[in-house]
């Protein structure tokens, strides 16, 4: 990830959402991204953009899924669940390769945390996890089963993904 050397975490227990918004943002939005780069201001932005994502849903439960498809800047976005252990993720790993990253919630017996997948990598994705601020490599596979580590918790619930993909960003 282009920004691997930035000390990126969330800056309390439920600006996962917001976070991950952040970081895909500047990921599709170089002109964004410089703000990454200035003392405070990922701290700052997490607080502004979790006021404006939940303002009829109660921030202390973190981000809906609605609200992280409205958090994505430039493209229309949407909503996907995880289909079964037959899911073969290749809507997910084409947006990826695309050069779209693609926000995960993820969860034990419910949905509770936001991670980000930015890119491909020899099966599986580099997942940013935004409460340690590491990325890790996630087997494709783990990501099928439920059986995911490293990212807080082992089940993927959905994906967040553009509705029309293209090798060109606008």
């Amino acid at each position: 990830m282009r920004f691997a050397h930035l000390p990126l975490h969330q800056r309390d227990g439920v600006t996962c959402g917001p976070s991950v918004a952040i970081v895909a943002a500047a990921l599709l939005d170089d002109g964004y991204a410089e703000g990454l780069g200035r003392p405070g201001w990922f701290a700052a932005e997490q607080a502004r953009l979790h006021r404006n994502l939940n303002r009829w849903w109660p921030r202390m439960l973190g981000t809906t899924p609605l609200g992280m498809v409205r958090a994505l800047p430039g493209h229309t976005y949407r909503w996907r669940c995880r289909r079964l252990r037959d899911d073969p993720l290749l809507d997910v790993r084409e947006a990826v390769l695309l050069g779209y990253p693609v926000p995960m919630l993820v969860g034990r017996f419910i949905p509770r945390h936001w991670v980000l997948l930015t890119e491909w990598r020899a099966g599986g994705f580099a997942c940013w996890e935004p409460s340690s601020g590491a990325t890790r490599v996630v087997p494709a596979a783990d990501i099928r089963h439920g059986r995911l580590r490293g990212v807080g918790f082992p089940r993927a619930f959905g994906f967040v993904l553009p509705t029309r993909m293209s090798a060109q960003r606008n």
